[in-house]
């Protein structure tokens, strides 16, 4: 009953949700375990919901971060008045299932998670970078110079950008940077294809390769979207040809498919916490954004293991 109550929401905000909560992206991407709703109702109307992913492991249930998800949280039909936010969000702690933890990412316009802190939850802030496609001109002119001379350098050896449907290609030339970092994947082959092939369904992504004369890939870009902004969702890098200024170039490309062809004016990067990830995100001019992430320890049992396993 709450996947269907939350299907109406979805219906009739999808405007104002992230491409993250939609159902049938949840239905595609959590895979090992299973997603439901908390549903606040007021006179047969629903006022918020919260989309949750919850895994089963041993003995313990969690909810946690789907695979490809950045960011899941709290959603009001309306805009909420302080107080009504804290009612609403207490209403929705309540019905959280029994669980032994609580992660998740909450969106951008959630800045309110004080009820959750009553009720004894933690938070810590994280950031991502977000550009406004006004003027194309301007961003261009606004990336660091260093990172325009590697697009400039790209197109002068004559890279080739490919808009291609190949998403086994994708996952490769991704995983290679994984590889190079001596990293697992956090993802199978198996997780990734079945979430491109909704993603394809939907008509909301786009790969883009780069590649030289010889036919060698250099790069890969694989962006998605929603009707408000493209995330910069996964990329990848050839190790041997990171320096021929690829990578960069196809956000570039990124951008401007996103402007040119989608007609959207924000162009998501999806945010990290790593250093020389952030960096190149800042050299591209886009605003930091901050966003919440929640969580909660109901077993210390399961806390210490989490702790000791990561």
């Amino acid at each position: 009953m709450s996947k269907a109550l939350y299907q109406v929401f979805y219906e009739q905000h999808k405007a104002n949700l992230p491409i993250f909560v939609y159902p049938w992206y949840l239905d595609a991407v959590c895979t090992e375990g299973e997603w439901n709703a908390c549903i606040v109702t007021e006179k047969d109307r629903i006022v918020a919901v919260l989309p949750y992913f919850i895994k089963k492991k041993y003995r313990f249930r969690y909810i946690t971060m789907p695979p490809f998800v950045k960011m899941m949280g709290p959603y009001f039909a309306d805009i909420p008045s302080l107080t009504e936010q804290h009612e609403l969000l207490e209403r929705i702690i309540l019905q959280l299932p029994k669980i032994d933890s609580f992660t998740q990412n909450f969106h951008y316009n959630i800045t309110n998670w004080l009820p959750f802190y009553w009720q004894g939850f933690q938070q810590t802030t994280r950031y991502s970078y977000r550009l406004e496609l006004n003027d194309l001109n301007k961003i261009y002119n606004g990336i660091n110079r260093k990172r325009r001379r590697y697009i400039e350098k790209a197109q002068e050896q004559g890279l080739i950008i490919i808009l291609s449907e190949d998403a086994e290609l994708c996952y490769q030339i991704n995983k290679m940077s994984f590889d190079r970092q001596r990293l697992r994947i956090p993802y199978t082959l198996e997780q990734f294809k079945r979430h491109d092939e909704a993603l394809k369904l939907h008509n909301a992504r786009q790969i883009f390769f780069a590649r030289d004369a010889a036919g060698i890939i250099h790069s890969t870009v694989y962006l998605i979207w929603d009707e408000q902004s493209s995330y910069f969702h996964i990329a990848g890098d050839n190790p041997d040809l990171r320096n021929s200024g690829a990578g960069i170039l196809l956000i570039w490309e990124a951008i401007k498919f996103t402007k040119e062809q989608l007609g959207l004016n924000i162009f998501d990067f999806e945010g990290s916490m790593i250093p020389n990830v952030e960096y190149i995100r800042r050299q591209f001019g886009a605003a930091q954004v901050p966003y919440f992430t929640v969580w909660k320890y109901n077993s210390r049992l399961f806390e210490w293991l989490t702790k000791w396993r990561n």
